[in-house]
């Protein structure tokens, strides 16, 4: 059965539209009715179906079209308005990704202060865990899924610079083109995805519980209509755009002295994989007393994921902080991590993943 869909614009006089949609914009002619007067054509190209039509009751519209030249397309124009008011923008298909500066800010995002949770793609839950997203930089969110089952997803990637699928609670099964069959994430688990690799959701526990980091805060959620997963062959040191993909188990991970004294952390080789794009490390409670510090990195963000602990930070009243609650912390500015309790874990991601921090004896 052929099934064809049109968008009907209107016109005053259908032989001044005829050269503007066919030559300007480069569509293909494919109905004109009647020979002797025409009232109605057809124009059909760049997946577009038009009907353009005197006397039709509907606004005249907008049309963007996309293409790798934009400058090329229609002799540098931007911006057109076609003989029967239509206006016409000329854009990029694929423009670059862009990377706003970072607006540092001391950010506290407390569960107790109970913001709203916003249904999302694929029904899920997001909790936006910093507000000023760093002047665009970066997006934090705390997703969940409270009843498991099935995942009502598609094959689609993310237009990002980095992104990272930490999980929390729960499970996760999720598709990845060019890494082998399914792939559960556990609680303790991160997958990094890097720029643009195809991938689904399929399945997810009850109360599943996830932190998802994105670079930047605004991007593009593209689906992906062709591809199959899983996909024929199985590429582990493929990369996207100098990034691997990276799925860290927590199981049987080693911990070492963390670079604040009075903690452990283990390291989920996230640097590595992204040539120090981020680091990502999990924190617990080691030997020794907390002490102040002041870091470097452009971007230091941190999850409070089991117990309790205070944030002091210079010039600042303390924050008594539990599990859901999340902060960042700019650079240069003088923090302590005080009474964490025994079974204290916390999820730190920064960006660059090498950065230094000072310790300042007391």
């Amino acid at each position: 059965m052929d099934i064809r869909a049109e968008v009907r614009l209107p016109t005053d006089e259908l032989r001044d539209d005829i050269p503007f949609y066919t030559k300007t914009l480069k569509m293909r002619m494919d109905m004109i009715y009647p020979a002797d007067d025409p009232t109605i054509a057809v124009f059909s190209g760049h997946g577009l179906r038009l009907r353009i039509e005197k006397g039709a009751p509907e606004g005249p519209g907008m049309i963007r079209i996309l293409t790798e030249d934009p400058d090329g397309f229609a002799e540098g124009a931007r911006e057109l308005t076609a003989p029967n008011g239509t206006r016409v923008e000329i854009d990029e298909l694929n423009p670059p990704l862009v990377l706003p500066k970072v607006q540092h800010s001391f950010v506290v995002r407390r569960l107790a202060d109970q913001a709203p949770w916003v249904i999302g793609r694929a029904g899920m839950h997001y909790r936006d865990l910093v507000p000023d997203r760093l002047g665009g930089a970066m997006i934090a969110s705390h997703i969940r899924i409270p009843d498991g089952g099935p995942v009502p997803d598609m094959v689609h990637y993310h237009k990002v610079g980095f992104q990272l699928i930490f999980c929390v609670n729960g499970w996760v099964d999720v598709l990845y083109e060019d890494q082998g069959g399914m792939r559960r994430l556990n609680a303790g688990d991160c997958f990094i995805q890097p720029p643009e690799i195809r991938h689904m959701v399929c399945e997810a526990s009850d109360d599943l519980q996830v932190i998802e980091i994105g670079v930047p805060a605004d991007h593009v959620t593209e689906i992906d209509h062709e591809m199959a997963l899983p996909t024929p062959h199985e590429r582990p040191d493929r990369e996207w755009d100098g990034q691997r993909f990276v799925h860290n188990l927590a199981e049987g991970a080693e911990w070492t002295d963390f670079r604040l004294p009075g903690f452990v952390c283990r390291d989920t080789t996230i640097a590595a994989n992204t040539r120090n794009v981020a680091g990502v490390q999990v924190i617990r409670r080691g030997t020794g007393n907390p002490q102040w510090a002041r870091h470097d990195a452009d971007i230091h963000f941190t999850f409070v994921m089991k117990g309790t602990m205070v944030l002091e930070g210079e010039g600042r009243d303390p924050f008594a902080l539990e599990a859901g609650d999340a902060f960042v912390i700019p650079p240069g500015m003088k923090t302590r991590y005080t009474d964490p309790s025994a079974d204290i874990e916390l999820l730190e991601v920064t960006l660059a993943g090498a950065f230094k921090t000072k310790v300042i004896e007391e």
